[in-house]
């Protein structure tokens, strides 16, 4: 991001859907950048730096998973894929491998409008380049305790973190950075909003409508969105406890999910 101008490259392969994108997210005050091919958009995707990119699945020379897998190594950029296919597992493949979002071919350009604005109330994680961005959701210790999590407060150098702890759970807010057993787990940004605010009050039953409108924005009605996310979660928390570890995400029935008791796991 240069300034106080948000950056975007889109890329997809057809003329008219391209210049679509590209209008409609400079009327957002977006800076876009085009390519025509997945190539060409991670070169793009290098050089500027962008805080969004749109990303079609069908690309004439590399796939859109493929290309969203790579733009995962080297940014933190918001990812929209759109694509004209409507397998469910294009779809889950996207959301798994880090993509922010999904829109299927036709799309209005104001759907596309309601969706970006919605991804960008949330909070970002630092990008490549170390700048910050706005961290994700805080918690003071009292209200943690309150709801049955711990906090800890670590000063230095004049400012304040806060690590919640839950059970082999450990969660930098400001840092960003989760463990188990002090292993970092590798979480996209979805993936650690999603956990913050599990561990911030863990006794809480979160709904899935409840952690959709939290971390999607207002106005979001697919709840399985939060299913995907938790089971990539509840994977990658599980692969780094002791052998035969059980995922710490417990489904209630019929209303959403809440934490484990800490000796649970």
């Amino acid at each position: 991001m240069r300034g106080s101008t948000r950056t975007a490259v889109v890329v997809e392969d057809d003329d008219d859907i391209r210049e679509l994108i590209t209008h409609s997210l400079t009327m957002q005050g977006f800076e876009v950048s085009t390519a025509s091919s997945g190539q060409a958009g991670l070169e793009l995707v290098v050089a500027t730096d962008p805080d969004l990119v749109t990303l079609d699945l069908g690309l004439p020379d590399l796939d859109g998973i493929e290309v969203c897998r790579r733009v995962r190594d080297v940014s933190q950029a918001y990812v929209v894929m759109i694509s004209a296919r409507t397998d469910e597992i294009d779809r889950l493949m996207g959301l798994e491998i880090g993509a922010d979002d999904y829109l299927t071919k036709p799309f209005s350009p104001r759907e596309l409008q309601a969706r970006v604005n919605a991804m960008f109330r949330r909070p970002r994680t630092s990008g490549p380049t170390g700048t910050d961005e706005a961290p994700g959701p805080a918690v003071n210790g009292s209200a943690s305790a309150a709801t049955g999590g711990s906090a800890e407060i670590a000063t230095s150098r004049g400012t304040t973190t806060e690590l919640l702890r839950h059970g082999r759970i450990a969660v930098d807010t400001e840092g960003r950075v989760a463990t188990v057993d002090e292993q970092e787990v590798d979480l996209t940004r979805t993936e650690f909003d999603l956990l913050s605010t599990l561990v911030s009050a863990p006794r809480r039953v979160w709904s899935r409508a409840v952690l959709l409108d939290s971390l999607w924005g207002p106005g979001w009605s697919e709840e399985h969105l939060v299913e995907v996310h938790v089971g990539n979660l509840r994977r990658k928390l599980s692969r780094l406890g002791p052998d035969g570890m059980r995922a710490p995400i417990r489904t209630v029935r019929g209303v959403g999910y809440r934490m484990e008791e800490p000796d649970a796991f």
